[in-house]
């Protein structure tokens, strides 16, 4: 019997000293002056820093923003009452932003008492959330605007080929009118046309994938007033995929005439690639996918549409129609794929992932 009493309390010492290492949670220990005595491997991946730099340290010169304050903190070690929050975004001093779960409590170590942090980041969690919230907007204004411009499209038809019958019946002079109608008419029904979206299937064909970055980066360099500077930044040891070269041309085409739209001449576009891994595409984990990536250092895209932004009909620019973007991801969206934006002043990044063929099913 007594040998067993040993034996748990061994095991539970064993568990006690390992498990706080193998957490997932992130866990900080601060002193009675808030000074950190103590993080886990998993606090040292989400503050960046090992427990050497961070030893000694005050609380406040770690974060820059967030809202467990001293006062909060010192409050807690007077009454004991821990307390939690959720959906917190905690701001370091290098602009680096996280949203967290909290809980903070009192425990003693050594007779003196301490301040138990726990962080449990959830910015994957809500960035899937978010992205599926924003496919489903997109499919439903898609079906909504392409409904629309069927209903619009039928009635051009016959309001240009009655134009085309009067034209017989009139005059030189009175003809002009009819062509007015005509050319407007015609006008609409490619407005129309565009917001239906690309009209054909993709031809699809295993292939480089750099031999259409490469050609999107020699027009782009042809045609540059604004003379921006081009970087390529190349993953040579991406295997070859399949998908439609035009399309996917007219959609890096696209995005990177937006982002010189938007940029100055000592600005500078990147495009990269890389073989990226475990990536979310439409709810769907993909083990290993082609990842385009579109990089400028402009002003970056305003921040209250950034949400709707592959919407049909939004845009950034006074003199844009909003039909771009909303076709390049109804492109990558025919290749089982995903189009994304991050946007911040001084960087915005559109990225595209293409599964290859063993993770299409």
């Amino acid at each position: 019997m007594s040998n067993n009493v040993v034996n748990l309390k061994e095991i539970k010492k064993h568990y006690q000293q390992a498990l706080p290492n193998q957490m997932v949670t992130a866990v900080v220990v601060l002193d009675d002056e808030l000074n950190i005595c103590y993080v886990n491997p998993a606090a040292e991946a989400l503050l960046v820093k090992s427990l050497s730099k961070l030893y000694r340290l005050p609380i406040e010169q770690v974060f820059y923003n967030t809202p467990i304050n001293n006062a909060r903190l010192r409050q807690l070690l007077t009454t004991g009452q821990e307390f939690s929050d959720s959906d917190v975004t905690i701001e370091f001093f290098d602009q680096r932003k996280i949203t967290v779960e909290i809980t903070a409590s009192s425990v003693t170590f050594d007779q003196y008492p301490h301040i138990l942090l726990e962080f449990k980041q959830i910015d994957h969690q809500k960035h899937i959330s978010a992205e599926a919230f924003q496919q489903q907007q997109w499919e439903s204004a898609r079906d909504l605007i392409r409904g629309l411009a069927h209903e619009i499209k039928n009635p051009l038809g016959g309001l240009r080929g009655a134009a085309q019958l009067l034209d017989l019946e009139l005059n030189v002079e009175q003809k002009e009118y009819t062509a007015m109608i005509i050319e407007q008419a015609d006008r609409l029904t490619n407005l129309v046309d565009r917001l239906l979206g690309p009209n054909q299937l993709p031809v699809m064909k295993l292939q480089n994938i750099h031999i259409v970055i490469e050609k999107v980066f020699q027009l782009t360099k042809f045609d540059n007033p604004k003379n921006i500077t081009l970087a390529r930044d190349y993953d040579p040891s991406i295997p070859e995929l399949t998908f439609d070269q035009d399309k996917i041309q007219q959609t890096v085409i696209n995005i990177v005439h937006n982002a010189i739209q938007a940029l100055d001449g000592a600005s500078k576009i990147t495009l990269r690639t890389r073989a990226a891994s475990n990536k979310t595409i439409n709810g769907k984990r993909i083990k290993l996918c082609a990842e385009i990536s579109i990089i400028d250092n402009g002003p970056g895209i305003p921040e209250h549409i950034q949400s709707t932004l592959f919407y049909p009909m939004v845009s950034g620019r006074a003199s844009g129609t909003g039909l771009g973007l909303s076709i390049c991801q109804t492109i990558i969206h025919q290749h089982h794929g995903k189009l994304s934006c991050i946007s911040r002043p001084g960087h915005t990044e559109f990225t595209i992932l293409i599964p290859f063929d063993s993770e299409i099913k």
